[in-house]
């Protein structure tokens, strides 16, 4: 087992999970003092009647001060002030989020304004500008993807200034974080497996990167296991309420791997693409994984090999020499991304080439390439990853990716 000189490690999130975990909100409440929460969520969450199951198993002893359910795609600032400002007027004491990560990322920052008393968001930007623990904050994610319940970060956009600020701080992490079955049955199979790759590749990022450490990698591994055990069945089965919340542990236990040891190129791209073309982020990283894996695979193969385990399970781990595991982790999730396609009727794409818009268009014209591998130069996830990178290596992976063809190791400059 890898264990660095020095490292640090931080997950104080109470995870309650189980099929009926709903239903231990108002316990939760009451041991934080609290029982007047503003709910946050968005339309689509709403629409799909996830915030009434909530609302109706929490009613007993509960009063819902208000419910706030337009939180936009990409959250913003002025949605952030405005809710602080819901919050005010209707007395509340506390925040319950129901969402994926556009609104957990709200309602942290919700609770940073009303916490600390502010007008503005814009006045805690950055690490360190929190002081303090904030108020109560319960999360139930309905999307199995992003780990936002377990981590110490919120990204809220500027939309003035086109930019995406980031707020750091242990005090952000939220009080408790709700993992119950029902709240990914209604999700799509194309939507189900874009998350849930979202998560694998935190887990594989944690585990490969340089932060990486004993109490990260457990958690990494797990959320391996999780994910490529139950995808494919749930893809195949979207009412299988065991396998959906499989992988929501596995994507609690993935945000809470990344939180500590951080991510790399794949993120780095995934972001940039994001930012350029507006690909959703899960499709964005379920196809840029095996890229940088085998962009790093130099440099941390015996990390690589080692998730081959978890991926494919002992029978194909020990039946696999040890120098071509590395190849075989990331052959075992290009074969898993063509068997999400299959399973999900194209509409999970494999390269970006095949990306598309809700119209049929192409998302990421060729000529975009440059213009994301220079955006990617800015995007802070690449320093923890093994390899350096400049505009070339990006330029490099992303042509690959766009065809679909593996990665010419030969072309990689080995730092």
């Amino acid at each position: 087992m890898y264990i660095p000189e020095y490292y640090e490690f931080c997950c104080r999130v109470k995870i309650i999970a189980g099929h009926d975990a709903l239903e231990k909100i108002p316990d939760a409440l009451a041991k934080l003092h609290a029982g007047k929460p503003l709910i946050i969520t968005d339309r689509g969450v709403a629409g799909a009647g996830l915030v009434t199951i909530v609302t109706d198993v929490i009613q007993s002893g509960i009063t819902i001060g208000a419910v706030a359910d337009d939180v936009p795609q990409d959250s913003s600032l002025e949605v952030v002030n405005r809710l602080a400002g819901v919050y005010r007027e209707n007395g509340c004491d506390s925040i319950i989020a129901i969402g994926g990560g556009s609104v957990m990322d709200t309602a942290k920052g919700v609770n940073i304004v009303v916490s600390e008393n502010a007008d503005d968001l814009m006045q805690f930007s950055g690490a360190g500008a929190l002081k303090r623990a904030l108020r109560p904050l319960i999360v139930i994610p309905t999307t199995a993807g992003t780990g936002s319940e377990v981590t110490l970060v919120a990204v809220i956009k500027d939309h003035e200034r086109h930019l995406k600020m980031a707020f750091v701080s242990y005090f952000i992490l939220p009080d408790v974080a709700i993992l119950d079955s029902r709240m990914t049955l209604t999700l799509p199979p194309a939507i189900t497996a874009a998350t849930a790759m979202d998560a694998m590749s935190h887990a594989v990022e944690a585990y490969g990167g340089l932060a990486k450490n004993p109490l990260s990698d457990a958690h990494a591994i797990a959320a391996v296991n999780l994910i490529s055990s139950n995808l494919l069945k749930v893809i195949r089965n979207p009412s299988d309420r065991r396998g959906r919340l499989a992988l929501a542990n596995g994507a609690t236990l993935a945000g809470a791997a990344f939180s500590n040891s951080m991510v790399g190129v794949v993120h780095s791209l995934g972001h940039a693409t994001g930012s350029v073309c507006g690909v959703p982020h899960g499709v964005a990283m379920s196809i840029l994984l095996p890229y940088g894996m085998e962009y790093n695979m130099h440099k941390n193969s015996h990390f690589i090999g080692e998730l081959l385990l978890p991926l494919a399970g002992a029978e194909v781990y020990a039946a696999t020499p040890k120098h071509l595991r590395a190849e075989g982790s990331i052959a075992y999730l290009r074969k898993m991304n063509q068997e999400i396609s299959e399973a999900t009727e194209g509409r999970h794409p494999r390269f970006f080439g095949e990306v598309r818009d809700g119209d049929g268009k192409q998302m990421i014209p060729k000529e975009k390439l440059a213009d994301i591998a220079e955006a990617a130069l800015d995007d802070g996830s690449i320093f923890y990853n093994p390899e350096e990178c400049d505009y070339e290596d990006f330029l490099m992976i992303m042509n690959a990716a766009w065809e679909g063809v593996p990665l010419d190791r030969g072309l990689i400059k080995r730092g």
